[in-house]
């Protein structure tokens, strides 16, 4: 039987089933317990997804009404069950969508990513890893946040498992590094927050947001910006110690995006390295392979 309680957004901090909220909204109500800088948000369940999905009368007036008093813009993150495990990554099968401004565009958001959870890249996938049980799809609702800067970082090197940062960052909004849109700026850091290597990408078109909501690709054509690196020192420091707190809360070996805006650090996301698991097995049985 459904619970009424999850037929309404409900805060981040409190969602704690991964069954009803799904790994995204878990993972960050977590984040968010343990004093990590997580932007406000709330995790809408499975079955309040579904029903916005399929216009449900009473979940598109509750949305409404919850949405009324707060702060615009949002952005709408998929949060599916078993989308942030050790061996699945569903980056780029399921949709993010941001700078939604009202409610008619957040529940098409919810909408959105429902159906991209229920697509034909998404099920060939769950049926590639043996998940042939039907998607089970939530969603996270953020207050929007609008970096200046943003992007990947890896606590454990994700092919070698060694004890590194990895860093990949560039201008505005992170979707353009995590798409691949850009050659991003990478930067490799000790575990003791040390750079090692700083290699600077070429960072020729952001992603900014458009007054009547949704986003747009435009392109930078100052040089120093295309090929100049787009964090500093000060910076560098703050996400080596954010990668610090997340695996000292979680454990090591962590996939987080990040934004820095107005030189605030905000993490928006942190999940388990989908390789590194495969990657130390392999490891391991190459040293017991070299020690024979």
């Amino acid at each position: 039987m459904t619970d009424a309680a999850t037929l309404a957004p409900v805060a981040l901090q409190h969602a704690l089933d991964e069954a009803q909220f799904g790994g995204k909204s878990v993972q960050l109500g977590a984040s968010l317990r343990a004093g990590l800088p997580v932007p406000v948000g709330w995790a809408l369940s499975v079955d309040f997804v579904t029903d916005i999905a399929q216009r449900d009368a009473t979940a598109l007036g509750t949305l409404e009404a919850f949405l009324h008093d707060k702060p615009e813009p949002f952005a709408v993150r998929s949060s599916g069950v078993g989308e942030d495990a050790e061996g699945a990554s569903f980056a780029g099968q399921h949709v993010t969508e941001l700078n939604r401004i009202g409610a008619a565009q957040v529940a098409d958001a919810v909408h959105a990513v429902w159906r991209s959870a229920h697509g034909a890249g998404a099920l060939a996938y769950r049926a590639k890893l043996g998940m042939l049980q039907p998607p089970r799809i939530a969603a996270t609702l953020q207050q929007m946040v609008f970096p200046d800067c943003a992007g990947v970082m890896f606590t454990r090197h994700p092919v070698t498992g060694a004890h590194e940062i990895l860093i990949e960052a560039s201008w505005g909004l992170g979707e353009a590094v995590v798409d691949g849109l850009v050659v991003p700026d990478r930067f490799r850091l000790s575990s003791q927050g040390v750079v090692l290597e700083s290699t600077p990408g070429t960072k020729d078109l952001m992603i900014q947001p458009l007054p009547g909501g949704q986003v747009e690709e435009v392109a930078i054509d100052d040089a120093q910006r295309v090929h100049g690196l787009c964090l500093d020192a000060a910076q560098l420091a703050l996400l080596a110690h954010l990668a610090g707190q997340c695996d000292m809360h979680f454990g090591p070996g962590r996939d987080i995006e990040w934004g820095i805006a107005n030189g605030v650090l905000q993490l928006l996301q942190c999940r388990a390295i989908t390789t590194l698991a495969a990657t130390l097995t392999a490891n391991q049985t190459a040293t017991k392979s070299t020690a024979v």
